[in-house]
């Protein structure tokens, strides 16, 4: 069996295999095997999302407030609007803070992975 794996023949053969990936390797560039995608034209990274989530989010909050500090100035604003633009408001905090908790335990999954 060694015979075989050290024949002359074999010997020369992986020589030759050698030599051939050499001069592909040589001849042109392979990209590597981990690439970023380029983002698609038109859509928003995930990044860019997720802050047109937040401050979407506090613009809710803004207006809630702001609708808020009207009615208690004793301005013409129906209570009905203020309570349900502090709803809203309170409803799109809690989705960003579970968002922001599945992103988080998700980044800790990636981090406890075994290698």
């Amino acid at each position: 069996m060694i015979n075989k794996i050290n024949s002359q023949a074999n010997i020369e053969s992986m020589l030759a295999t050698l030599r051939q990936h050499q001069v592909d390797s040589s001849g042109k560039t392979t990209p590597p095997l981990l690439t970023v995608p380029a983002p698609e034209v038109g859509k928003p990274t995930f990044g860019e999302a997720i802050e047109a989530a937040v401050i979407k989010t506090n613009d809710t909050q803004q207006h809630a407030s702001s609708l808020r500090q009207a009615y208690d100035r004793g301005e013409d604003v129906p209570l009905t609007d203020v309570v349900l633009a502090m709803q809203k408001s309170s409803l799109a905090f809690e989705a960003t803070m579970q968002i922001r908790n599945k992103v988080l335990k998700a980044y800790e999954d990636i981090l406890n992975m075994p290698v």
